[in-house]
């Protein structure tokens, strides 16, 4: 019972010293709410408004079906240039797309002699131009298919096509990249909470009071470790029902004290992490380096911005040895595809394991150094 007392206290003492910190405050209110809110709306990708230009040789009821078909919200209203107007125009970036229909193209069409028809792309827009010439392609084969089943009538397919996007039928960005930028954040965060709580304490000169005092070093540790993932867990649930549901309105399929639950196991982790960090950094900037080095490949091959079969297999391979790529897992499968336990279990299996090792290394290391210190 003393010792829980000892953690206890301890925390609260972190609690205290973490409030009064307004850059370490200012920061977690930042990345639980404005930053998920310009990640969800600023970091678009789907089709917007891609400006289109249309040359029309043919001035024929297909290719002015054709330039009607491009519509918004996915292009802008097409304008009509001459084709000595395609490379100034695109070279000025002032059209994204350019249709060039050449002359009699209606005729070729009805003759079934297979024309050619040109989109030039300028590919600058990296991301408008990949969806938006596969929407220019659809676009255009539908409205001549259409045009020729009315004109020889029948049509030239028996096969209707349906595809069912599940999870996020309208493939919003928002969707996805909110949650993500939350999952992130709880990495991030976890990571310099604790390393700058060792570290302050270094500073201050307050952690030798605490090495006379009869303390183990488990005892600080743990106390550090539940203050700031407590802070951290309070933000992620505050971001949840507030940012992502309410501001947002991005729904979330699956149960969030099931994610929470994920989220409490995986701090062990990320605040070991930091813990291990603060006892090698002697400063907050040799901490801030420290974190880099590990925060980015965590963050970058975690799952959270490309999937891990896009990537080596001895490379996807090796990253399941990272509780982070398990917790992007479960928290993808819970919060986007209504996953319940009998799903995830594995995954928080793993996050257990893992970060259990990785907390048992940082409290090593960190009564080495404190032994050290004293």
């Amino acid at each position: 019972m003393r010792k829980l007392a000892n953690i206890y206290w301890l925390g609260v003492k972190e609690l205290r010293s973490f409030l009064h910190d307004y850059v370490l405050l200012g920061l977690v209110v930042y990345s639980f709410s404005l930053a998920v809110v310009i990640q969800a709306r600023s970091n678009s990708q789907e089709l917007h408004n891609g400006s289109i230009a249309i040359v029309d040789e043919d001035r024929s009821e297909l290719s002015r079906r054709i330039a009607h078909a491009f519509m918004p919200p996915l292009f802008q209203p097409p304008q009509m240039i001459a084709e000595r107007d395609i490379v100034p125009m695109m070279d000025k970036g002032r059209y994204t797309f350019v249709v060039d229909i050449p002359a009699n193209f209606e005729q070729d069409v009805l003759g079934g002699r297979r024309p050619g028809l040109q989109i030039d792309v300028d590919a600058t827009a990296m991301v408008q131009a990949g969806l938006g010439s596969g929407y220019a392609q659809s676009i255009i084969t539908t409205e001549i298919t259409d045009f020729l089943s009315n004109s020889e009538g029948v049509p030239l397919s028996p096969v209707n096509l349906d595809v069912l996007i599940s999870f996020n039928p309208n493939i919003t960005t928002a969707w996805f990249t909110s949650v993500m930028g939350i999952i992130n954040s709880v990495t991030m965060l976890a990571i310099i909470l604790s390393g700058a709580a060792i570290v302050r304490e270094r500073e201050h000169g307050t952690m030798d009071h605490l090495l006379v005092m009869p303390l183990t070093p488990f005892e600080i540790a743990m106390s550090k470790i539940w203050a700031n993932g407590l802070v951290i867990a309070v933000a992620v649930g505050l971001s949840l029902y507030l940012v992502v549901r309410l501001i947002l309105g991005v729904p979330i399929a699956g149960s969030i004290p099931l994610f929470m639950a994920g989220v409490v196991i995986y701090l062990f982790f990320a605040t070991a992490i930091g813990i291990f960090l603060g006892t090698v950094a002697r400063s907050m900037p040799q901490l801030g380096l420290l974190f880099m080095l590990v925060f980015l490949p965590m963050n970058m091959l975690s799952g959270s911005n490309t999937p891990l079969e896009s990537m080596p297999p001895w490379l996807a391979t090796a990253m399941q040895v990272s509780p982070s790529t398990h917790f992007v897992s479960f928290a993808q499968s819970i919060l986007y595809r209504g996953a319940g336990l009998d799903v995830v279990w594995p995954e928080f299996l793993a996050v257990a394991g893992i970060g259990g090792l990785f907390f048992g290394l940082a409290i090593l290391r960190f009564r080495s150094v404190t032994a050290q210190g004293s």
